[in-house]
């Protein structure tokens, strides 16, 4: 493979990691440079490989969070066990089903999301009291579920959707869901690099220099994010929306 490639589609790590460590949809970069920059390979070959540098910057994002912001380990680890299973099924899925009939879902969906942190200057700047325990439980499977098998499926925003839930849902604030949504998102990514070295469908010499530069922009976009606060991530998790819904747009509307 030509070093031009392998350069480009490291930089374009690099970025996603960054992204993703402060606000999720790091996928929303990575996914399209690969997809475009490797043609000559099937879809699924591309996703997988992507899976590892996704799972590289996402653990050390995850480990740089874990030194500011406390969680409830009993709930960590439910939530990890249903959202590997679920995205295991998710890309066992995706070898066999085109998604595309899901973007205009995700469109819709992004659009209000947008709308509702636009409007709402306090969403995620605090947490809210929390929930009764029965409910919390019963939300916190349902998300693992659902966004654990989108991310296998489809996969790019799935970070940005985990921090919603947990905003917008569990009421936590936005550096506690950015902590939590590390967290899960290592989960759904080993569900889906399972399914995708059962099949070889890992290509390691693209996997392997992309998976370092998506740590070094992971554990970068994290330092900034924790220095930052809550209102910057905020700030950057609008654009990263914006830049999701014109991505979308694109593949519904234009192509």
């Amino acid at each position: 493979m030509e070093i031009e490639i392998i350069a480009l589609l490291c930089f374009f790590a690099f970025l996603a990691g960054f992204v993703d460590a402060v606000v999720g949809g790091g996928g929303l970069i990575q996914l399209p440079a690969g997809l475009i920059l490797l043609p000559q390979y099937a879809v699924g070959t591309v996703v997988g490989s992507l899976k590892i540098p996704a799972f590289t910057g996402t653990a050390f994002a995850a480990r740089q969070y874990l030194k500011k912001v406390a969680v409830n380990w009993k709930q960590v680890a439910l939530m990890c066990a249903i959202a590997f299973t679920a995205a295991f099924s998710g890309s066992q899925l995706l070898s066999v089903i085109s998604n595309q009939y899901m973007k205009p879902v995700i469109f819709v969906v992004l659009c209000l999301v947008a709308l509702h942190t636009y409007s709402k200057k306090n969403f995620g700047q605090t947490n809210r009291p929390p929930l009764s325990p029965k409910k919390e439980w019963r939300y916190t499977i349902l998300i693992s579920v659902i966004i654990g098998f989108y991310d296998g499926f489809i996969g790019p925003g799935a970070g940005s959707f985990f921090i919603m839930a947990f905003i917008g849902i569990l009421g936590f604030d936005f550096l506690k869901a950015s902590t939590h949504a590390k967290l899960i998102n290592l989960a759904t990514n080993l569900g889906s690099i399972s399914l995708f070295m059962l099949k070889g469908s890992i290509l390691w010499s693209v996997a392997i220099p992309m998976a370092i530069c998506n740590a070094i922009g992971g554990i970068l976009g994290t330092k900034l994010a924790i220095y930052k606060g809550n209102q910057f991530i905020r700030i950057f998790f609008l654009i990263v929306v914006a830049g999701t819904l014109v991505r979308f747009g694109y593949d519904i509307f234009l192509k």
